[in-house]
């Protein structure tokens, strides 16, 4: 019987194998259904047999409870954008800089969502959402729904990939059909659809929407030398990867493979939204590195978004958390980019005049990064009135004076009392990327505001559950639950509390560098800007932004009160051993080790101080290789690396 149902489940496999990623089905479709019925009958009389690779997981109607965090071993970084042909230059002459004869490889930019999938000897067991690249969500089961997600690589290994999670257009279609006639709300565009699908908790919906999926990066540590022999060896493991990519030696070539994925755009199957153009050589993107916030070996080329003419009826002056007053026009609607829009940015006042934008013109609208809609330009032909634009003099919440510093584009509220700034620091600090304080939204801060219950972060945490019940649309229950979310942010690593804080210019990158260096936030505020500044991904602008942030006797209570309620201010992540066997060399991994697992080497390796990459350079000081460790090892002796096995590093 056993073996029975291990044929089966290897059988099926193959075959939806070469259906969903190969196109090539060998069966069919009736014959596949014959199989595919008597393992579930087999699955069935016998449960305990069920193989973890079973292609019966992916349907079923599982209700998930939720989703639970999940912190990434490696991060996921956003990429640089580009919009025009000058600026892929400008990053192609920094390139060349260090490397002048260096390639690229062009990839698809697919409009999906960006995922992690874990496996451990070959089996998938973590499929996860990027979040914010260092906390996602564990969406596994839905992930196990998507028919091209291999639940079994071919070969055992433990790695980690990513890739995107996308809406093919027909299935789109299918399902917004589907909708229309249920008298549903259709989605907007594919990307929203797939989001939706994906946060589902009914995997069966999950299972029934025709998701699909392109794999383009290995996060873990990589044996392969470029970015073109990873997608090669993930398509061996059994990963769909995307094969319209092409290898460019100058920018020219960059740009002509863009203008011809440009022309086809709208004949593909799925929806993408650039190009990404990536250093193929991986040795290479090591010495490169990374900002805070991305990559310096890549750049993303963002096609041109959507144009339609709309007339601005009236504009709305709003004060964010820094004291920044933004103007908002509101419009006639318009259908962009697959959504209704009767609000767009008008980033600033210096915008404002530049562009002699007045209420009442006629303007071209577009949304930025397919994102924001935003004012592009007015129709000047279609000008009927001559009135300038009045710009506001008093902040449209606390009615102090604005400033406009020569310096900045942007008028400032700069009234610390300011309530539009208190409510929207407030927020920030509750937010998922911040505290994380579940069910503490925008409208619940406003009613605390209002009620004179919350002035500063710190009073978040004196609130009582009676304090929550005096708010409207509370009752015991959800009191409590409001009141534990608040009390379990008192846990967070300090890196969540300092970016909650809404410091200019430091962002959660940064905050974990911080936190990483200095341990607690009691020490970043003591820190001086010079000895900020020197730290790797960081620089004078945040040193002095932290440097005018702290030193502020209100900020300084402000900690003292925090710390009080019982904030932790210590960093409670992994942090890096300045004074271990290995501190300050850069390590590779390379080859099938024998004695440990990869995971378990690396992790030693870091304790040891080591930082371990994964590819071998000019930078490496050391080379640990097991055996059929290929061209790593080859290009480490080349360079005279030293290199050592795994028995000597079990020995330190």
């Amino acid at each position: 019987m056993k073996t029975r149902m291990n044929e089966l489940v290897e059988m099926l496999n193959r075959y939806a194998d070469e259906y969903y990623r190969l196109d090539n089905p060998s069966l069919s479709d009736s014959d596949y259904d014959k199989l595919y019925r008597e393992l579930v009958e087999l699955e069935t009389a016998h449960p305990e047999l069920i193989l973890p690779n079973s292609p019966t997981h992916r349907v079923g109607g599982k209700i998930l409870d939720g989703f639970e965090k999940y912190t990434h071993t490696y991060p996921l970084y956003s990429l640089q954008d580009a919009f025009s042909f000058e600026e892929l230059q400008a990053f192609d002459e920094r390139i060349r800089k260090e490397f002048p004869q260096v390639t690229y490889i062009c990839e698809l930019k697919i409009d999906g969502l960006s995922i992690s999938l874990t496996y451990e000897a070959g089996h998938l067991t973590i499929g996860a959402t990027r979040g914010d690249g260092s906390v996602g969500e564990n969406i596994t089961e839905n992930l196990k729904r998507v028919k091209d997600i291999p639940l079994s690589l071919t070969e055992p290994l433990n790695v980690t990939v990513r890739g995107e999670c996308y809406m093919p257009k027909a299935s789109f279609e299918r399902v917004n059909l589907e909708r229309q006639e249920k008298g549903e709300a259709e989605f907007a565009n594919p990307r929203n659809a797939a989001a939706g699908t994906l946060r589902q908790l009914d995997t069966a919906i999950v299972a029934s929407r025709g998701l699909a999926s392109f794999l383009y990066q290995e996060a873990s540590p990589t044996d392969a030398a470029s970015q073109a022999q990873v997608l090669v060896e993930l398509n061996k493991l059994g990963f769909c990867t995307n094969h319209d990519y092409v290898l460019a030696s100058s920018i020219v070539e960059v740009w002509e493979f863009i203008e011809q994925i440009a022309a086809k755009r709208n004949d593909l199957p799925y929806e993408i939204d650039g190009i990404v153009i990536k250093v193929n050589d991986l040795a290479i993107q090591e010495e490169l590195g990374f900002t805070v916030k991305a990559p310096r070996w890549a750049i993303a080329y963002k096609f041109p978004a959507e144009e339609k003419e709309a007339e601005i009826l009236s504009v709305d002056w709003t004060v964010g958390r820094t004291g920044v007053v933004t103007p908002t026009a509101n419009l006639t609607p318009v259908q962009l980019a697959g959504t209704t829009v009767s609000r767009a940015t008008l980033h600033n006042v210096d915008y404002i005049a530049e562009k002699d934008i007045r209420i009442g013109d006629t303007v071209i609208v577009y949304k930025a990064g397919d994102i924001i809609p935003a004012v592009l330009r007015v129709v000047e032909e279609k000008r009927e009135h001559q009135e300038k634009m009045p710009i506001p003099t008093q902040c449209p919440s606390c009615t102090s004076s604005l400033i406009h510093y020569e310096d900045e584009v942007a008028l400032r509220c700069i009234n610390p009392h300011c309530p539009s700034q208190m409510m929207n620091r407030l927020e920030h600090f509750a937010s998922r990327d911040a505290m994380n304080i579940a069910g503490l939204g925008t409208s619940i801060v406003e009613k605390l505001f209002q009620a004179n219950l919350v002035k500063d972060v710190a009073d978040i945490y004196r609130l009582s559950v009676e304090d929550i019940l005096q708010l409207e649309g509370f009752k015991e229950k959800s009191a409590d639950k409001l009141y534990q979310a608040i009390q379990a942010s008192k846990e967070n690593s300090a890196e969540k509390l300092l970016f909650g804080l809404g410091i200019r210019h430091v962002g959660n990158k940064a905050s974990k560098i911080l936190l990483e260096k200095f341990g607690n936030v009691e020490k970043v505020a003591k820190a001086n800007a010079e000895e900020i500044a020197q730290i790797e991904g960081l620089g004078q602008v945040i040193a002095k932004s932290l440097a005018t942030y702290f030193g502020s006797q209100d900020t300084q209570e402000l900690l003292l009160e925090l710390k009080a309620t019982g904030v932790n201010l210590a960093y409670t992540g992994q942090v890096a051993v300045e004074n271990g066997k290995l501190s300050g060399m850069t390590v590779v991994l390379t080859g099938k080790l024998e004695r440990l697992k990869r995971s378990e080497a690396k992790e030693k390796l870091e304790s040891l101080g080591a930082k371990v990459v994964g590819s071998v350079s000019k930078k490496t000081n050391l080379v640990i290789a097991g055996s059929d460790a290929g061209s790593k090892l080859a290009k480490a002796q080349e360079l005279g690396i030293e290199v050592k096995d795994e028995v000597w590093l079990e020995s330190l």
